[in-house]
């Protein structure tokens, strides 16, 4: 072995691996039949959101059918999604 040569990856490759294992999203998907007033509120209610934000989020799922709402892991997103569900809300981690 010479003297610079490397055994371990860098921390920089560390970190963007890591970083990649958690880049999950909790995505909201237009179903047309809830109201907007309710996917605005099911927001406020479950994210603490501001009603610019939920009123962002709700128009976007309506005109593109999904919008992403929240990132994180797939541990730290389960919980919200079940939130959506209980509401009737559809909701997926991808």
């Amino acid at each position: 072995m010479g003297k610079y040569q490397q055994t371990e990856k860098p921390v920089t490759e560390e970190l963007i691996e890591d970083r990649q294992v958690d880049e999950n999203f909790l995505i909201l998907h237009d179903d047309d039949v809830h109201t907007f007033d309710y996917v605005i509120d099911a927001l406020i209610d479950i994210f603490e959101l501001e009603v610019v934000e939920a009123e962002q989020i709700t128009y976007i799922v309506h005109y593109k059918g999904k919008c992403d709402v929240k990132k994180g892991t797939k541990e730290f997103l389960s919980p919200y999604r079940r939130s959506l569900a209980k509401k009737g809300l559809k909701a997926t981690i991808d």
